[in-house]
């Protein structure tokens, strides 16, 4: 499944490789592309690994960013 996640604060390179780096180690994640120009997150995943959307917000506001939707 993909999902695009808006966040806020996300602004330069180095939040894109944060979010990058922190939402590809979730199990059950095959693909993460943060965009700061786009202030989005986009995340291929495997929906039947229990609790992977939950893992990929906590990772993004791990990070320091907002979920926004």
């Amino acid at each position: 499944m993909q999902k695009k996640i808006y966040v806020a604060g996300l602004i330069d390179e180095q939040g894109e490789q944060s979010v990058n780096q922190a939402v590809a180690a979730i199990s059950g994640v095959t693909s993460c592309t943060a965009s700061a120009m786009k202030a989005q997150v986009f995340v291929d995943y495997d929906e039947a690994v229990a609790g992977v959307e939950d893992s990929i917000n906590q990772a993004i506001k791990g990070v320091g960013l907002e979920v926004l939707a």
